[in-house]
């Protein structure tokens, strides 16, 4: 085989992968996606309760919290993050959604995390519900929550998005989420 056949065989192939990637799943297999996604937003959310002092209280101030159970980050000098989740509002889910970040730098390998935005107004969820892709940092700050001294957690006063990042090891504190992109899902 030359080269000039591998090349073209490849790009087929690639193009043939990204297709399948953007085919919109039937009703059968959205909801079935949909149950997924709700049973693992679900449970990020009652380990980040159960872990976190203060998050359940802040979470009940909040008019929707925007729930990624499992951001997987991977990459050898470049690397990226990816993820989906869902939307609630009321306790309920009013949609669903993907994260990703795009990072350059000396990283290697992989690592999973939950990934929880809570919008504090109701103006900062009207704006996030409204765009058609929302960029942490760009289309609205977000306060990154870490454990205070007191046991409870410390954010910005005032602050209109709150986020917070659960590893196994706990909740992250010194973090940024600027750069986050969320984009809706087809579900």
């Amino acid at each position: 085989m030359n080269r000039r056949t591998f090349v073209s065989l490849t790009a087929i192939a690639l193009a043939s992968s990204l297709a399948a990637c953007n085919t919109t799943p039937n009703s059968t297999e959205a909801a079935s996606k949909r149950r997924e996604i709700d049973a693992s937003v679900e449970g990020a959310l009652k380990r980040l309760y159960s872990s976190t002092p203060g998050a359940q209280a802040q979470g009940s101030k909040a008019k929707g919290i925007l729930v990624f159970p499992s951001v997987v980050a991977a990459g050898f000098v470049v690397g990226g993050e990816y993820g989906e989740g869902a939307l609630l509002v009321n306790g309920m889910p009013s949609g669903y959604y993907r994260t990703s970040t795009a990072s350059f730098g000396l990283l290697a390998g992989a690592q999973s995390r939950a990934l929880f935005l809570m919008f504090m107004t109701q103006e900062a969820l009207d704006r996030f519900r409204a765009s058609s892709g929302w960029t942490a940092g760009v289309d609205g700050s977000v306060a990154v929550a870490k454990s205070g001294a007191s046991g409870g957690i410390d954010t910005e006063a005032g602050a209109s998005i709150v986020g917070f990042v659960l590893t196994n090891a706990g909740l992250m504190a010194n973090l940024s989420l600027e750069g986050t992109k969320v984009s809706k899902l087809d579900l």
